[in-house]
């Protein structure tokens, strides 16, 4: 009999770490030839595209097709599973939430295996939520807009008030800010324009997954001309290449679904190359002598540490009353994890004369042991907030993304 899975079922059954651990496998499973995908196919309707695409899995002895409808309204999509070795429809799953957990625990596995540990704030992060299996969930949620939000005031007000070049008043460059945040918003409101005409739209959908990467090349275009035009203006180019992202995330929402893996690329560019080769950099220019000439720098490295968890963790009691007290502590140490902005920091301090060398050091100490303390900290405190033993094991009978169907039954 075939078993019908709607988008409550799959949102209920199936968590983030159930969806990560399934790429993982299907990724293996490419690898070792017993995967067939089929080229995504795309049909234009009155207002909107229908596409399919297909795949087979003979290990695991399923095949399935993917079908979704999408319009500026939004999608309907379904997949439909079917066994290998008989003419059999195992089931019909909608797949909206389904789609958002692949795309997502996609990512996640790329970012497992192409970052360095602790390349981000958040890539230290991450991991100790999906651990914990919380990574959709509010606390998740919470942790991760917080951190974010941090990141942006802090470059902000590193431009506004630590800025070597342009004017030294600060008027000035509140002014420069405004100029750089007007440009930021006509560059995105005529990029969002563009897209929309329907010639261009098929061409970047016909050179998106060719050699030519044409979204992929637009990104890093998009990259180099806000870095050079923070630094034009006397920014900080941080601030350029946050901007140039947060533009991308708002104009580039994909409502259609037709280029699901541009993310996924940008994500593998940035934790593959870009970060990695920053902190190498950086370690090599991490000052030891510096950091150890005197008592009173080591010293500093708790108060920094302190301050770090004052400044960056303290806000998340505010979570109290929506997470509870625990999962508001919780979220507050993780919050209190920082390293890239320091290093950027403390060399901008250094290169204009603000941080001595000694203090840089110590700065840059106190965030590499917020990287090994913090989510350890936080990591324990979760565990031992995890409901009890009929809970666990409820979550490890959940189905993954390529089985949805296997224990639906003994879940009901």
């Amino acid at each position: 009999m075939t078993l019908f899975l709607s988008e409550d079922d799959v949102q209920e059954l199936l968590t983030p770490a159930d969806a990560v651990e399934a790429v993982e496998g299907s990724f293996r499973r490419m690898g070792a030839g017993v995967v067939e995908i089929a080229p995504r196919r795309r049909l234009e309707l009155q207002e909107g595209r229908l596409a399919d695409m297909a795949a087979s899995d003979l290990e695991l002895g399923y095949a399935c097709v993917k079908a979704y409808a999408a319009s500026g309204d939004g999608a309907a999509f379904v997949v439909a599973l079917f066994a290998v070795d008989r003419p059999e429809l195992v089931a019909l799953i909608e797949a909206d939430n389904l789609g958002r957990l692949r795309t997502g625990a996609a990512s996640a596995v790329a970012a497992k295996y192409l970052v360095r540990e602790g390349a981000t704030s958040l890539g230290v992060i991450f991991p100790v939520l999906k651990d914990s299996g919380t990574t959709g969930s509010r606390l998740g949620e919470f942790v991760i807009a917080a951190a974010s939000i941090a990141e942006f005031g802090s470059i902000i007000l590193l431009s506004l008030f630590f800025s070597g070049k342009g004017s030294t008043d600060i008027a000035g460059k509140l002014i420069l800010l405004a100029i750089f945040g007007a440009l930021v918003v006509v560059i995105g409101v005529v990029i969002a324009g563009l897209e929309r005409f329907r010639g261009i739209s098929g061409v970047l959908q016909r050179l998106q997954d060719t050699t030519a990467q044409i979204r992929v090349r637009g990104a890093f275009v998009l990259l180099i001309g806000f870095v050079a035009l923070a630094e034009n203006v006397g920014l900080e180019v941080i601030l350029g290449a946050f901007a140039a992202g947060a533009l991308l995330s708002l104009i580039d929402r994909d409502r259609q679904m037709t280029h699901p893996e541009f993310r996924v690329k940008l994500e593998a560019a940035g934790f593959g190359i870009f970060i990695p080769v920053f902190f190498v950099t950086t370690g090599l220019r991490f000052n030891l002598d510096a950091l150890f000439a005197s008592a009173g720098t080591i010293a500093h490295i708790p108060l920094f540490l302190l301050a770090l968890l004052l400044v960056r963790g303290l806000p998340a009691l505010v979570y109290g009353r929506l997470l509870g007290r625990q999962k508001a502590i919780v979220a507050g140490i993780l919050q209190a994890t920082s390293l890239p902005f320091i290093v950027a920091a403390a060399q901008i301090g250094m290169d204009i004369g603000v941080v001595s060398e000694a203090n840089g050091a110590a700065l840059i100490a106190a965030g590499l042991l917020s990287v090994i303390i913090f989510p350890a900290l936080g990591l324990t405190l979760l565990r031992r907030g995890e409901r009890g033993p009929q809970a666990t094991e409820r979550t490890r009978a959940m189905p993954t993304p390529a089985m949805p169907v296997m224990t639906a039954e003994q879940m009901r």
